[in-house]
């Protein structure tokens, strides 16, 4: 049987284009926080005072990997939470003041980041690529959600 052209997969590429970000983030971002601990400290900088499950969702993590990148950036005193006085069930997220200061310091990084990664890609490409890979991501996300319908194609 003949080897399949691995270039036509999307997942094979998806992987890879995953490792040039990850290698780009570590040298260009930060070696301490990672991109999904950034994605929290972002959504929190939006919208603070979110429950845990509600910022899993903004960020596109599931329940148990939220939780652990939560417990990591309390631990690193970037967060604190605190009990929601409507359910005192629930604890509310908020950035500490060491974890806006990271937060402003690493959105500065990743912009950078985001243009040396984008850098073969000519601005009009750019929007194109962005485009095609949310409406990807967004028929995926779809699949772990049965019973939604799945993201249309748009013409």
């Amino acid at each position: 049987m003949a080897a399949v052209d691995l270039a036509t997969h999307p997942g094979h590429l998806a992987r890879r284009l995953q490792q040039a970000h990850h290698l780009l983030w570590n040298t260009m971002v930060s070696e301490e926080i990672t991109s999904p601990q950034f994605a929290v400290l972002n959504a929190l900088a939006a919208e603070p005072g979110l429950d845990q499950r509600t910022v899993g969702e903004r960020v596109g993590l599931d329940r148990s990997t939220v939780a652990e990148v939560i417990s990591r950036l309390i631990r690193r005193a970037l967060l604190d939470k605190v009990r929601d006085p409507q359910d005192g069930r629930r604890y509310l997220l908020r950035l500490t003041d060491d974890g806006r200061s990271t937060h402003r310091k690493l959105t500065v990084r990743t912009a950078r980041m985001n243009q040396v990664f984008l850098a073969p890609l000519s601005a009009d490409e750019q929007s194109v690529f962005f485009d095609l890979v949310q409406r990807v991501a967004g028929a995926a996300e779809s699949l772990r959600h049965p019973g939604e319908p799945l993201a249309a194609p748009r013409p």
